[in-house]
């Protein structure tokens, strides 16, 4: 499992929390009002929804539903997404269109090798204690670069910016027990993998989730999106 401290994260973290709790506190009362019209979907039928939708996506038969006029002024007095979504911020793979979801059907997060930082699991758990969310996806890509940045020598990462050097540094402890004799591109398949899985362990750890992960109200899973085939992979 990967542990973050605050020291260790990017730089922000606590501006970035208290612009959460200020956006926690603005939300709570119209997202508790919408949810009251709107059941939530379990893990299972959430994930389910979210299967459909990228077998929509990969056949060209995507709907693109929930994105006219009148679901943007339904959606003003507050928002009840069925899935968060920590995915990459890579411009190839945007969560909603992958899925073929609507607006106000996906909480979002992205941050470049969708780790799971302090800002970034602050997001989550507001998804999950705020507005129900019943299922949390991380989603990793094919030949990710901060996956190929991080397996590159020290030597060579030194030379990038500090920011990316720090974002880096939460990428490369999944990464210790990938054969570096492997070709380049076999590395970096197992390394999406394994730092998909770092995350999810790093998300069903901690204890706000793993107690709903518990009673079974909960789902955290990992998948892989395939930029060629457009398919979200599932890992098991």
């Amino acid at each position: 499992m990967i542990r973050y401290s605050l020291a260790g994260c990017r730089g922000g973290t606590q501006r970035g929390l208290m612009a959460l709790s200020m956006f926690v506190a603005l939300n709570a009362a119209s997202a508790q009002s919408h949810r009251s019209e709107t059941p939530a979907l379990g893990p299972k039928e959430a994930l389910d929804r979210l299967v459909h939708g990228n077998a929509l996506f990969v056949s060209g038969k995507t709907k693109h539903p929930r994105q006219d006029a009148s679901t943007r002024k339904k959606l003003t007095g507050g928002q009840q997404p069925f899935a968060a979504i920590l995915s990459c911020s890579d411009s190839r793979v945007p969560p909603e269109l992958v899925f073929d979801q609507g607006i106000g059907d996906l909480f979002v997060v992205r941050v470049a090798g969708n780790i799971g930082g302090e800002d970034d699991l602050g997001s989550i758990e507001y998804s999950v204690e705020h507005l129900h969310t019943s299922l949390v996806v991380v989603m990793g890509h094919e030949k990710c670069g901060a996956v190929t940045a991080a397996l590159a020598p020290d030597s060579v990462r030194q030379h990038e910016a500090f920011g990316i050097q720090q974002m880096l540094a939460h990428v490369f402890p999944s990464l210790v027990q990938i054969d570096r004799s492997l070709p380049p591109a076999e590395q970096v398949h197992q390394g999406v993998e394994a730092n998909v899985r770092a995350s999810v362990d790093h998300l069903r750890n901690t204890p706000e989730l793993k107690e709903k992960i518990a009673n079974g109200t909960l789902s955290v899973v990992g998948a892989v999106y395939e930029l060629e085939t457009g398919k979200v992979r599932l890992l098991q």
